[in-house]
């Protein structure tokens, strides 16, 4: 890379966990020590940027990537549920809306840095152009600990980050979006997520079995089975996992049918028959209409549509495709 394209990449400029908050992380120092060396490429109208996630870190994460729009472009796009929870920390233009469809009074209006829990619907989001930004996926169960709050709370949410991380959430973001140096907001973020989880609580061990049951098999392993092996009652065992996770275990089943189908899409090795039978669907009429209620689309439609990570591009230009799971993933 360039000096060029790094010039390219200028930046523009307490919840309820309890314990330590985002201040106290900053005010130790911010920075966690240097977890490798940061990479920025350009993938289409993207400056995408990464490094090395913090290894105390790892076991929460799914996703973790900057990026900043190349030419500043409005777009409307898709997102569809990913089975992660998503903060995404806005350090420019924010958002104008995100709606959730199917959701009575789920826009968001102008919205920022924000929080998404765990979906079972998709949503439309629509954006000005000028885009810079963080987003980080979650596990649930990651999210559970960081967020320090009931994941049922956020479910189907796109919430503003004040909301669930406390008002000292607004001076982490500040200072991101003063510095237009990746790694020095990479270990202000890292710093401010380490502190959280050292103070936020622990995943039930048989919420946490429950939901490694249910991701190993990508959604195909029944609920009473699942409750059989974490020895409670499948009534209990919906209480317990919905607060935590944020779906109930039947509806996080779908959504990982949902999600291995996607993937399996993508790799275009196998008709919609075969997929449907490998993601346990009852035929392909069954996996057609679970597509329409997860994603609001057609197997062939998101195939065919601009897509990165679960976002499909509804209007403008290419970019739309990044904030996928920016807001959900």
């Amino acid at each position: 890379m360039g000096p060029g394209a790094r010039d390219g990449m200028a930046g523009t400029g307490g919840g309820g966990g309890g314990g330590a908050g985002v201040i106290d992380a900053i005010a130790a120092g911010g920075a966690v020590g240097a977890c490798g060396a940061v990479e920025i490429a350009r993938l289409g109208g993207l400056w995408r940027v990464t490094r090395p996630w913090h290894p105390g870190l790892r076991p929460y994460l799914r996703s973790y990537v900057g990026y900043r729009e190349a030419v500043a472009t409005p777009y409307e796009a898709r997102l569809v549920p990913t089975g992660r929870a998503t903060l995404l920390i806005s350090l420019a233009e924010p958002f104008s809306q995100v709606r959730r469809l199917g959701v009575r009074g789920a826009g968001s209006g102008s919205i920022g840095s924000l929080v998404v829990g765990l979906e079972d619907r998709p949503a439309i989001c629509t954006h000005p152009g000028g885009q810079e930004a963080i987003r980080v996926e979650f596990t649930p169960l990651g999210a559970y600990r960081l967020f320090g709050m009931p994941m049922s709370e956020l479910t189907n949410l796109t919430v503003e980050i004040r909301d669930v991380l406390g008002p000292d959430a607004g001076v982490l973001v500040e200072r991101m979006a003063a510095t237009s140096d990746w790694a020095a907001r990479f270990d202000l973020l890292d710093a401010a997520l380490l502190t959280r989880l050292e103070y936020g609580p622990c995943p039930t061990p048989e919420v946490a079995r429950a939901w490694h049951l249910l991701s190993g098999s990508a959604g195909a392993i029944p609920i009473a089975r699942v409750a059989a092996e974490v020895g409670w009652s499948q009534g209990y065992l919906s209480r317990r996992f919905t607060q935590q996770i944020g779906l109930t275990p039947k509806a996080s089943a779908r959504v990982l049918r949902f999600r291995h189908a996607v993937a399996l899409l993508g790799r275009g090795a196998a008709s919609l028959t075969e997929i449907s039978t490998a993601c346990g669907f009852y035929d392909q009429a069954h996996l057609n209409r679970e597509f329409r209620a997860i994603a609001g689309t057609t197997p062939g439609q998101m195939v065919a549509a601009r897509r990165v990570e679960g976002a499909m591009a509804l209007s403008g230009s290419a970019n739309s495709s990044k904030t996928a799971t920016t807001a959900a993933r």
